[in-house]
C-alpha cells in the first residue's frame, strides 16, 4: 500500500462516515479508527508514510495538530534527533528524478551535493524546472516518487548539511 492509496482510503472513510476500518494485505496490516475530526492509523509491516490530516485532499498538518500515526510492528529504538535541511517544491507539478527516461537519477540517497547542484526536475505546464540544492551536504532521504504529482511546499529531499 503506497502513500496515495492510504490517503485515498482515509478520505473515503471520512466521506462514508466509517469510524473503524481494518485491512490486511500480505504482511501489511492497517487499522484505522476515527473519532471526531482526527484519524488514527496503525500499520504493521514494511510501511512508512508522512502524517496526513483527515481533512482536505492536499492538506498536510504536523502530527501534533492531527493525531495520525503509523506504528511499526517492532518497537523502534530511540534515535538521537538530528536536524536535516528539507528541500521543498517551489511549485505544483510532476516530480522527475532524472533528466530523461532511462537516465540515472540526478542524486541518490548517500550522495554528497553542493549548493546549486540539480536534485530533480519539476514539470509544470510543459516547462521543466530544475530544483537545485540550497545547502551543501549529504542526501539522507528522497521523498518524491518519479513521475508522481507534487504540491507546492511538498518536501522532496532531506539533506544533512555540512558542518
Amino acid at each position: 500500500m503506497n502513500q496515495k492509496e492510504l490517503k485515498e482510503l482515509i478520505e473515503f472513510l471520512i466521506e462514508k462516515d466509517i469510524a473503524e476500518f481494518e485491512l490486511e494485505r500480505g504482511d501489511v496490516k492497517v487499522k484505522i479508527k476515527r473519532g471526531g475530526q482526527a484519524a488514527t492509523v496503525h500499520a504493521h509491516g514494511e510501511m512508512s508514510y508522512p502524517a496526513y490530516s483527515a481533512g482536505g485532499a492536499a492538506e498536510q498538518r504536523p502530527a501534533a495538530a492531527v493525531p495520525l500515526s503509523i506504528a511499526p510492528s517492532a518497537p523502534a529504538e530511540p534515535v538521537a534527533e538530528e536536524i536535516l535541511h528539507l528541500v521543498k517544491s517551489p511549485i505544483v507539478g510532476t516530480f522527475y528524478e532524472a533528466p530523461s527516461p532511462g537516465a540515472p537519477p540526478f542524486v541518490k540517497v548517500g550522495d554528497v551535493v553542493e549548493v546549486g547542484q540539480v536534485l530533480c526536475i519539476v514539470e509544470a505546464m510543459k516547462l521543466l524546472n530544475e530544483i537545485e540544492s540550497d545547502v551543501a551536504g549529504e542526501v539522507v532521504k528522497k521523498m518524491g516518487s518519479n513521475g508522481q504529482p507534487i504540491e507546492y511546499g511538498q518536501e522532496l529531499f532531506a539533506i544533512r548539511a555540512k558542518q
